[in-house]
């Protein structure tokens, strides 16, 4: 927990950026900030923010209200991200953020595949500040810029078979078949994705849903040390986005667990079937590091992605995923 006020700091600051740049890349820079503040890592924030700002836009201008009748017709639109975030933040500001969590994730769930699964992501960063922290008004505006994200992202994934599946997530992951035709971007392949295999399909209990949430992001994380020179930057979200879910759990009624767990594992399996290579490469770390040195070896690398994988790998804590996050700085290029 950050106990600094740095990451409230950054948060207002970041707030004035749109979150997107170029009309298409995610802005990583509220995930990660959040990362480094709940690692030890505040001193660093700003520092890094610095580095990182060449990548920030200013904030979108809004096109039209979003308001509890007309939502359905904005759900989506990517032109309507600052009407979303607007509409977000008076939710937020005149109800618990929980209510408004609860309320929205069901609808936004089946769409958590838009923006390479970056909203969700965002949303589970901003989750966990709120539950470790204080209730402090820059955290509740970036819940809404994450949630008004997701809304103005919201892509579904349709018409996907059920494939022969496996009995644990590492088998289950293994048993996806990549995609034939590799270019084009995220959204360009989701649509190629037809089957995915079937995986804990019996579970009804909130609890187990939960066991197996953990169980795919430790298989998803440890997956990466082996396949992620598939494509070192998008293999991260196979563990970050059901992270991201996971994380989120504590604060929803326990009756959106199960269909929590069902989405996270649709969006792992389809980022590996889009971007895994066909073959996994052995991979032993050039020697032992604790945590703590791992992720500072991912501060002093910088890439937004490298910095996350790191923070989802430090979730978990043993030695494969702290292999994991060494092999995303080995893979990826540092931020300039």
């Amino acid at each position: 927990m950050d106990t600094t006020g740095i990451l409230d700091e950054a948060l207002q600051r970041l707030h004035s950026s749109g979150p997107e740049h170029l009309g298409r890349l995610t802005n990583h820079a509220p995930m990660a900030v959040e990362a480094l503040a709940a690692h030890g890592q505040a001193g660093s924030v700003h520092r890094w923010l610095d580095l990182y700002a060449s990548k920030l836009e200013e904030f979108p201008s809004g096109v039209e209200l979003v308001t509890s009748a007309n939502w359905r017709l904005a759900l989506g639109d990517a032109r309507r991200a600052a009407d979303w975030i607007d509409y977000f933040g008076r939710e937020i500001a005149e109800r618990p953020w929980r209510d408004v969590l609860t309320e929205w994730w069901p609808r936004l769930l089946p769409g958590m595949y838009g923006g390479s699964t970056h909203p969700v992501i965002r949303v589970g960063h901003a989750v966990r500040t709120l539950l470790t922290g204080e209730d402090s008004e820059p955290r509740l505006v970036e819940l809404a810029h994450g949630l008004g994200y997701w809304a103005a992202r919201y892509h579904p994934v349709t018409d996907v078979a059920q494939l022969p599946g496996a009995d644990g997530a590492a088998a289950a992951l293994d048993a996806v078949t990549p995609i034939a035709e590799r270019k084009d971007g995220f959204d360009a392949r989701l649509g190629r994705v037809t089957g995915l295999p079937v995986w804990a399909p019996a579970v009804t209990d909130a609890d187990e849903a939960h066991r197996c949430l953990s169980e795919l992001v430790r298989a998803a994380t440890h997956r990466y040390a082996t396949h992620g020179h598939g494509d070192e930057t998008m293999l991260v979200h196979a563990a970050t986005a059901p992270n991201a879910v996971l994380r989120t759990l504590p604060a929803l009624p326990h009756a959106l667990w199960v269909p929590s767990l069902r989405a996270a594992w649709t969006a792992s399996a389809a980022v590996t079937a889009m971007y895994a290579p066909h073959a996994p490469v052995s991979y032993t770390p050039q020697g032992t590091f604790t945590p703590e040195e791992v992720f500072e070896r991912a501060l002093a690398h910088g890439d937004e992605h490298v910095i996350k994988l790191t923070d989802t790998a430090l979730d978990i804590g043993d030695e494969r995923a702290l292999a994991a996050a060494l092999r995303s700085i080995e893979l990826s290029d540092p931020l300039a």
